[in-house]
């Protein structure tokens, strides 16, 4: 599943895939809790030396992750959590699913697999990952998908939110029906200062439907939060990876830490603002104000980096979805159509929908005037088309 994320990932750090019990041909050796196959994951990275990792997974993959930041968080340096929910349905549709695997197979949810991981254009589209996704399903021990499924059943951390401290990003499909952005929304509610990526165009599993939009939020995720927390840790051991053999099986992605920033160094307004301008912008948009500053520009752009963005967006009072709002809000009312789809599309990547959007505009007609809004909707309208079309 996250074959595609791999050039990104691997370029920085050493990235270790695992797959879960009797998937992918893993030995099938049932886990009944999450508890349980996180601490079989500390168990490996323990015999291969690596101490403090950052951890990406999704769906079941992701309830793991939250068991790693809520009983082993001195080993996590930072958390992505994707496709991800404090609690999975409820425990009789986890039991009976799992009933019903043990007395019929997998064919019936193999066959309705793509239906609930794709969005119906990408798998009108993609015909061999749609079968993929099938195969992946028909060939899962069904003891072992049965296990995962009481696993989750049990899984319930709605309660313990709030105990979370690892840098999170928690990542979803605008489209994914099965944990979709309300249990994001829940997530960033309760976990202290995690963030919320919406990725339009997806559904349930976003590393494959949208990998060049997940690789760079796993990128830019990971490398902040290394850069604030591990300054002052030195690098783990690094023993050579043996050559990995890619699976058919989605997995959880654990990129261990390599590197880090100075220890001890300060943190540079500049250097700040530059990495939330991209974070919120996206960095093809923000290379290509910086590419086009010269000294007649370059001036005002260092400026606008270092105070707009180093100073005012990373305060804490308001989170970047509210931002978002403010800042749709005063660019409509002023007429500023250029900036105006840079910061849509910065809405879509806070967390806002397309129908938060739209009642943000609404909102601005009625106290900014219907010709100021008229043209803010024609922006925002192209922006969204774009953003949320089926990509190939």
């Amino acid at each position: 599943m996250w074959d595609r994320q791999m050039p990104g990932l691997t370029a920085r750090w050493r990235v270790i895939r695992f797959d879960l019990p009797g998937h992918g041909g893993a030995t099938a050796e049932p886990a009944c809790s999450v508890a349980e196959l996180a601490d079989r994951l500390l168990a490996t990275l323990d015999g291969l030396g690596v101490q403090r990792f950052g951890y990406a997974g999704t769906a079941l993959g992701g309830a793991v992750g939250a068991d790693l930041a809520l009983r082993a968080p001195h080993r996590l340096a930072a958390l992505a959590l994707i496709a991800a929910s404090p609690r999975f349905g409820t425990a009789d549709e986890h039991r009976q699913r799992g009933v019903a695997v043990r007395a019929g197979g997998l064919e019936p949810l193999a066959v309705n697999a793509p239906e609930r991981w794709f969005t119906p254009g990408f798998a009108a589209a993609q015909p061999a990952i749609v079968d993929w996704a099938v195969q992946m399903v028909r060939t899962t021990d069904p003891g072992c998908y049965a296990a995962a499924c009481e696993a989750l059943a049990a899984f319930d951390v709605r309660a313990d939110l709030g105990r979370i401290g690892v840098p999170t990003l928690v990542l979803v499909g605008s489209e994914d029906r099965v944990a979709g952005p309300a249990e994001a929304r829940t997530l960033v509610a309760g976990i202290p200062d995690a963030r919320l990526a919406l990725v339009p165009g997806a559904s349930h599993l976003a590393p494959v439907e949208q990998p060049a939009a997940v690789t760079d939020l796993l990128v830019r995720h990971f490398s902040g939060a290394w850069q604030d927390t591990l300054a002052t840790l030195p690098a783990p051991p690094q023993p050579p990876a043996p050559p990995f053999t890619p699976g058919p099986a989605p997995a959880p992605a654990v990129a261990a830490h390599t590197s880090g920033s100075a220890p001890g160094a300060a943190a540079d307004p500049y250097e700040t603002g530059l990495r939330t301008r991209r974070e919120v912008l996206g960095d093809a948009y923000v290379d290509g104000l910086l590419d086009a500053a010269d000294d007649v520009t370059r001036d005002f752009q260092t400026l606008a980096t270092r105070y707009a963005w180093g100073e005012v967006w990373t305060r804490d009072g308001l989170d970047r979805r509210t931002r978002s709002c403010v800042t749709l809000a005063a660019l409509a009312a002023r007429g500023h159509t250029d900036e105006l789809a840079a910061h849509t599309r910065a809405a879509l990547r806070n967390g806002l929908t397309p129908a938060e959007i739209r009642e943000v505009l609404l909102h601005t007609a009625v106290y900014c005037g219907l010709p100021a809004a008229n043209t803010a909707f024609r922006v925002a309208q192209q922006v969204i088309r774009e953003e949320t079309a089926p990509r190939p």
